[in-house]
């Protein structure tokens, strides 16, 4: 069988029988692969620490015929973000944004966006950019790039620009935001900020989140829509996510 490799970040992995691990990845041309890696759990395997979840790596494997795992032969580590584990807050978002990596991105298509923006958003974490704000701005990139960001900045029945300081309200399940006037439900309320924010996403990477011209209250305030969005179209709750909004409250009483 002829072997081949990608350019990929480590998402998670788990343990098959006792020496093997089963390796989840998001690669730059094949979108997410999954992957044994045999002997994987031994000590001193030759894996090394290539495998660690978040590594930034270059994997080679063979495919198999009717199977949707590869087996990976080796791993050469590029970049290791280990270091980034030792802060919670960093931990549970990264967390969070491999699970939603995992569910969104299709398996073995080219994501070639979808893989840069992830490595980005590591190389800004490992140099101390908000984790908060990066969390934002990955939930918008992820609505953008799988089609399912609404137009934020008018009503989707009337037409009207959302303007502050008059409430508007999203609908996941209409696909858009509604005035307050058409709103069929008030539930999520949406301000004029968001889109600011969302066109501020668009035009720059993660690395200019360390100046961001939004305040910390503003940020807090866009989890809300953008997580309500994932959800409706997820169809379920992300596990991850309880574990982050657990974290965003301990920095608030910490704040406070």
């Amino acid at each position: 069988m002829p072997r081949d490799q990608a350019e990929a970040i480590v998402l998670r992995t788990f343990p098959l029988a006792d020496q093997d691990k089963i390796v989840v990845f998001l690669t730059a041309e094949r979108g997410v692969l999954r992957g044994v890696a045999k002997g994987a759990r031994k000590f001193a395997n030759r894996f090394g620490s290539s495998l660690e979840p978040l590594s930034h790596v270059i994997v080679f494997f063979y495919e198999k015929e009717r199977s949707d795992l590869v087996t990976i032969s080796s791993c050469d580590l590029r970049e290791s973000f280990f270091d980034v584990f030792s802060d919670p807050a960093a931990a549970f978002a990264l967390s969070y944004m491999s699970e939603l990596t995992e569910e969104f991105v299709p398996v073995r298509a080219r994501e070639n966006l979808a893989f840069r923006l992830f490595l980005s958003i590591l190389r800004a974490v490992r140099d101390k950019v908000d984790v908060q704000i990066l969390t934002r701005y990955f939930e918008a990139w992820l609505l953008r790039l799988n089609g399912i960001l609404p137009d934020i900045r008018r009503c989707r029945l009337c037409r009207r620009a959302i303007e502050d300081p008059a409430p508007a309200w999203l609908s996941p399940r209409r696909d858009g935001v509604f005035c307050d006037a058409c709103a069929p439900s008030r539930k999520e309320e949406i301000r004029e900020s968001l889109g600011r924010f969302l066109s501020w996403v668009r035009d720059n990477p993660p690395s200019a989140c360390a100046s961001l011209p939004f305040s910390a209250g503003e940020i807090r305030s866009f989890a809300g829509a953008l997580q309500a969005m994932i959800v409706f179209h997820l169809e379920r709750e992300p596990k991850s996510r309880r574990w982050l909004q657990d974290e965003n409250g301990l920095s608030e009483r910490k704040e406070s």
